[in-house]
């Protein structure tokens, strides 16, 4: 598969920072249901990621455990945001450059402008394995959790890490 720009420089970034990945091309997957047999093929732990909008205008971008439950209002309390709701595709398209269902937190890396917060459950911060997409949905990244936070920071995202949801 040809890489985009953006996922090319994704690599390159992990190469620079001497981030030991593994990558599992796969057919596309939109939920984290539609992916139980990824789950099986790679080791750790899988993620969901929410695309959120504030009343005030913010715009989250939140990572948590695949098997997590989220509370979005509970959430807020959480991350200091006003009231959320789930942010529109184009709006995710604008910011991330990222489609439904590709939602990552390394789609910070198209967040030139700083405006999408990326907030990350304190469970995965320190785990050895956590599985996430390379900026699309047929195909899933391998990386350590702190490994994670250090290119979300390179990329000028430094996450907020709390305990997002319960598992």
């Amino acid at each position: 598969m040809a890489l985009s720009n953006s996922e090319q420089a994704l690599f390159d970034l992990l190469d620079r920072l001497g981030v030991k990945f593994r990558l599992l091309e796969h057919r596309p997957v939109f939920t984290v249901a539609e992916s139980d047999e990824i789950h099986d093929a790679l080791p750790g732990i899988h993620t969901k990621n929410l695309f959120l909008k504030d009343e005030g205008g913010g715009f989250w971008l939140v990572t948590a455990p695949a098997k997590a439950t989220i509370d979005v209002k509970a959430l807020r309390h959480k991350i200091g945001s006003k009231r959320l709701s789930f942010g529109k595709p184009e709006a995710m398209m604008e910011l991330l450059g990222i489609e439904p269902g590709a939602v990552t937190p390394l789609a910070v890396i198209n967040d030139a402008g700083g405006r999408v917060a990326l907030v990350l459950d304190e469970a995965l911060a320190h785990e050895t394995i956590v599985n996430v997409h390379p900026l699309r949905n047929t195909a899933t990244i391998e990386l350590s959790g702190l490994d994670l936070v250090r290119v979300a920071i390179e990329l000028g995202h430094a996450p907020q890490i709390v305990a997002v949801g319960e598992t």
